[in-house]
């Protein structure tokens, strides 16, 4: 989906993450554009840190989901497991990570890394 239909409205604040999975691409993609506010906003506060530092050289260009438990709109937990690819100074690279999301306050949050 074009980023105004998927994530746009998730990073502008006038609509909320369904599920664990759209919260990761969300953040996936406010990595991509620079949206530190959206990324601070989506963290689980006892686990959000006090800022954070994008680095100006990273270009995030692929994501791929490779699992998911729970998540969905009935559970209050879920984890997904990703493989973002980047170049970094014209070098391509990826970076995994099992994240764990939780409902905090009726929406998606992202708590961390397994």
């Amino acid at each position: 989906m074009p980023y105004r239909e998927c994530c746009g409205p998730l990073h502008q604040g006038v609509a909320a993450a369904p599920t664990a999975e759209r919260l990761m691409r969300s953040r996936y993609s406010a990595f991509s554009v620079g949206d530190v506010a959206y990324l601070l906003r989506s963290w689980h506060p006892t686990t959000r840190p006090p800022r954070i530092d994008l680095d100006k050289g990273l270009q995030w260009v692929r994501l791929e989901v490779l699992e998911t438990t729970g998540g969905s709109p009935f559970h209050t937990e879920g984890t997904v497991r990703f493989r973002a690819h980047y170049l970094s100074r014209d070098v391509e690279g990826h970076m995994d990570e099992h994240s764990r999301f939780v409902r905090h306050e009726g929406t998606w949050s992202y708590l961390g890394a397994l």
